[in-house]
């Protein structure tokens, strides 16, 4: 482990460019959450309704899916440093105009602004994942993906805990400051980066839509990349309704104390510790190579799978963390080593398209998980248990899928053994 964990501050100490993209999105992580836990502070102070705040993870979710293509042409066509600063200053504006709805408890402002919010990071999610590969040599693609995740769980385990406490003890507004804040500075940090930030220059005038449509046809035609660009939609099925059901499993099934707070509190650092680690071990156990790459995507496939169906068997609260854990292991080693493939395989001038599908792609798939979670509860009848099997009923059949796919794919390989993967 000690090999594989200083290739990580390797990472960080000898590529400074890398380092400071990497400082710049922990910053912006930390924000995030205290964005998050703000801004449902605050419509819950303003109107007191529960659809009031689904409306505001709509509002979240929505220009993600939407605009998610258009920001991918972008990234293909300008210089992508520039577009990751541009999207983080006018997130700093637009977190600032928070203030205005707090001061005049204007609730169809928050929802504009978030939904602003969200459209700009559109535009930086697919940016920032087709610029890793202008920093880092391929050899370092599942090292610098992995201490992405990794930072990404922690702030999940952590982050939280201080945007509540920035709440609570600062309030409400100054939790907005300090997360316009940390865009500021992760623009700065980006703004260090040096060299190109591509490697094909765009060719021809800009076609708007025709650029995106261009982008579809190379994932048409190359088949491979179409099934790893989908990857994490399979996945999203799958977890996409268990941020909803870990609140009643908390409240109803599981609770410590009047509320549950103390069991959702549980469940959420067990998110951040599963999903950070399994690429961690993951890598460790099975390596970098293209081949390592494709088992770990099955057995996080499989992890998943098992999970969502022992969390819904569980009859214990440190059997339903055992079960998370477990999940959550499959989930973190999933989205590292796609990422990580797809930037391999995925040629510079297309790079912003294909993440901005797989993006637009993920996010449906996570929305129709999360409305099939609240909906199998209130309309259908079912309980939180049956909801989870039926989610892992779901698992099973992604799962089965992806064995076919690699199945296929190896077979296809030992007939042709000096033959790779399409591209």
């Amino acid at each position: 482990m000690g090999h594989h964990m200083s290739s990580y501050l390797t990472l960080l100490r000898q590529n400074r460019n890398f380092r400071n993209l990497w400082l710049a999105t922990l910053i912006s992580y930390t924000g995030d959450w205290f964005n998050l836990l703000a801004s449902a502070a605050l419509i819950a102070n303003l109107t007191n309704s529960g659809t009031a705040i689904s409306y505001l993870f709509l509002a979240r979710f929505l220009p993600l899916f939407f605009f998610s293509p258009f920001t991918g042409v972008l990234a293909d066509r300008y210089d992508r440093k520039w577009i990751l600063i541009v999207a983080d200053l006018l997130r700093a504006v637009t977190v600032l105009g928070f203030l205005i709805v707090y001061f005049t408890r204007q609730t169809w402002l928050l929802y504009l602004l978030t939904v602003i919010q969200f459209s700009l990071s559109a535009l930086f999610a697919p940016t920032h994942a087709a610029v890793i590969p202008n920093l880092v040599e391929e050899k370092d693609l599942v090292t610098a993906n992995a201490l992405d995740g990794f930072t990404w769980s922690t702030m999940l385990a952590f982050g939280a805990l201080l945007g509540g406490i920035a709440a609570a003890v600062l309030g409400i507004a100054a939790a907005f400051v300090i997360d316009a804040a940390t865009f500021v500075l992760s623009a700065w940090f980006i703004h260090q980066i040096t060299g190109p930030t591509r490697r094909d220059e765009p060719t021809g005038e800009p076609r708007g839509l025709l650029d995106f449509v261009d982008g579809l046809r190379y994932l048409r035609s190359r088949r491979f990349i179409l099934v790893i660009s989908l990857v994490k939609t399979g996945a999203a099925l799958i977890w996409g309704g268990i941020n909803v059901l870990e609140i009643p499993m908390a409240t109803n099934v599981f609770p410590i104390g009047a509320s549950g707070a103390i069991t959702l509190s549980i469940f959420y650092a067990i998110n951040g510790v599963g999903s950070g680690l399994g690429p961690i071990v993951a890598r460790r156990w099975l390596g970098d190579s293209r081949k390592a790459t494709m088992w770990a995507i099955t057995g996080s496939f499989i992890l998943l799978t098992v999970g969502v169906y022992w969390l819904g068997v569980a009859g214990s609260l440190p059997e339903a963390v055992a079960a998370t854990l477990t999940r959550t292991l499959g989930g973190g080693v999933l989205w590292v080593f796609s990422s990580a493939l797809l930037q391999t395989l995925v040629e510079d001038r297309f790079r912003g398209r294909v993440f901005a599908f797989e993006f637009a792609m993920f996010t449906l798939a996570q929305s129709v998980a999360t409305i099939w979670a609240g909906v199998a509860q209130d309309n259908l009848g079912l309980s939180v248990r049956q909801v989870l099997l039926t989610l892992s009923g779901v698992a099973l059949v992604v799962t089965c899928g992806w064995i076919i796919f690699q199945t296929a794919l190896a077979r296809r390989a030992a007939l042709q053994p000096s033959t790779p993967p399409p591209a």
